[in-house]
């Protein structure tokens, strides 16, 4: 199933106009095109495209309802210290983790190398010996980790 939302995510992010960075697309338009339920659009647009990954979701219900995307514009130093606010306070776990650190690749606080480097800095396979404090030294790594992404910036 994640092959699929693979690639409704690729699609909408294809209709991207450069310009403003949205989309407008139509949930069942969207689910004949993938001959899939309208609910796996759901899926994507809620777990893909989040204000964690950079992108803002709105929808309009009817007739002529849509689904507009919009791809936000982000300054790095306010969004790294957003997040390190509102998401790094306590522990997280390691789905929360890699959601926050694919919104990094997609808004460009990070690249590809460094979104691999994270993600095996704060597996649970790095953090075996951690026991009960795992969440919250991943949290303490991605914190540091960001911390240094803003220092590195000025």
């Amino acid at each position: 199933m994640s092959v699929l939302s693979d690639h409704i995510e690729d699609f909408i992010k294809e209709l991207m106009t450069e310009e403003d960075g949205t989309a407008e697309l139509q949930r069942n338009e969207l689910a004949q095109r993938f001959q899939c339920a309208p609910s796996q659009i759901n899926y994507v647009l809620t777990t893909r495209f989040s204000p964690n990954r950079g992108y803002i979701t709105q929808s309009r219900r009817g007739g002529g309802g849509y689904i507009r995307v919009i791809r936000l514009n982000v300054d790095k130093c306010a969004y790294i210290s957003q997040i390190i606010e509102q998401n790094l306070r306590q522990g997280i776990n390691m789905r929360q983790a890699g959601e926050l650190i694919e919104g990094f690749v997609q808004t460009g606080v990070i690249n590809g190398n460094m979104k691999n480097m994270l993600l095996a800095a704060v597996s649970d396979k790095a953090l075996t010996g951690a026991g009960e404090q795992k969440d919250e030294l991943r949290s303490s790594i991605l914190k540091e980790a960001l911390t240094s992404v803003l220092l590195k910036e000025d």
